[in-house]
């Protein structure tokens, strides 16, 4: 398939496009080797993945470090014995900021630590048609991360002026970079992440997320909106007691919809005339189902929700290194027949 970005964004936008394009937030590595049949190693290779498999774009994110000090780190990591597959889970408990000391203390990056050189440099590797996507996200995420979500919680109650410091230190860094990609001739589209939901309920109130997360997220839908660029949104679970304040923060697109947490065609159904959707195809599916029922679910997401646009075949989460590769093939290939490409 030739790229072709423009179908993309009209298809973000909810406007009249030709084909129904792919999109995915995260690849493993492995699996991008595997495709292009070497390890990614330089820009070009990264490039060359996003292109040869039928996507619109490649997706960048400026090099940064949030932990330059390495406070903490060890704790939550694991290794598997090949050294193939990194790992890193969230403190339940206590995280490296629990008093305010910890906060004054704690050594983070500013904005001109961050690197952008590869927005700098991919318009030289770019086939005709390809697009950038720039992306970041954990306003929230890192937020609680940071404190542990059990210290982030009681915190909430005995000790909101840290978390209102930490959060103001990270949504202010974090919206740095989506002012960079809002100007940047380089980006074609904004894509931010930040996981708000488990497959039956929201991790927070809505009160905590008006408070620690919508705001940014407004923030940065007033850059895109100002930039003329489509914001596409990527939590996994289920929204529906918070999408009208999802959409009020200016998102162009939804990723993933989870299908074990809202049913694609009903989202379509309900908000599908107001956002775009991406997404549908179950990661279990991909790592335990048949090609053939890949196949089926890509037909039928197509068909409950593409209709009249505004949709995109993608996971329900992300492509990990344990999904069956010849499933993802085949997601990638059922695209094409059923998505008109």
């Amino acid at each position: 398939m030739r790229p072709d970005i423009h179908n993309f964004i009209r298809t973000l936008k909810r406007e009249p496009s030709t084909v129904v394009p792919l999109a995915e937030l995260g690849i493993h590595p492995i699996v991008k080797a595997r495709f292009i049949g070497r390890p990614l190693l330089t820009l070009a290779d990264e490039v060359e993945f996003w292109h040869r498999a039928g996507y619109d774009y490649v997706k960048l994110q400026p090099a940064a470090d949030f932990n330059p000090g390495k406070i903490g780190e060890g704790d939550n990591l694991t290794h598997n014995p090949d050294g193939t597959v990194f790992r890193k889970w969230a403190s339940e408990g206590k995280g490296v900021i629990q008093t305010e000391a910890d906060l004054e203390t704690y050594r983070f990056p500013s904005p001109y630590d961050f690197d952008y050189s590869r927005f700098e440099k991919v318009g030289n590797h770019l086939p005709e048609g390809l697009g950038v996507i720039g992306q970041y996200g954990d306003i929230f995420t890192m937020t609680w991360e940071m404190m542990g979500f059990e210290g982030f919680s009681l915190a909430l109650y005995e000790q909101p002026d840290i978390v209102d410091k930490l959060n103001l230190t990270l949504g202010n860094l974090v919206l740095s970079m989506f002012r960079y990609f809002a100007q940047s001739d380089a980006v074609d589209i904004l894509w931010y992440s930040d996981d708000i939901a488990y497959s039956d309920g929201l991790m927070v109130s809505p009160a905590v997320l008006r408070k620690y997360l919508f705001p940014w997220l407004k923030k940065i839908g007033d850059l895109a909106r100002d930039a003329g660029k489509p914001l596409i949104y990527h939590t996994d679970g289920v929204l529906y007691s918070v999408m009208d304040e999802i959409i009020s923060c200016g998102v162009t697109a939804l990723h993933p919809i989870e299908p074990k947490a809202m049913e694609l065609g009903e989202v379509k159904k309900r908000y599908g005339h107001r956002i775009s959707l991406i997404g549908g195809v179950d990661v279990d599916l991909l790592a335990r189902g048949t090609v053939e029922e890949v196949r089926n679910r890509v037909k039928e997401c197509i068909r409950i929700a593409a209709y009249d646009g505004g949709y995109c075949v993608g996971s329900g989460n992300s492509i990990p290194e344990y999904v069956n590769y010849n499933n993802y093939i085949a997601l990638l290939s059922a695209a094409r027949e059923f998505g008109g490409g």
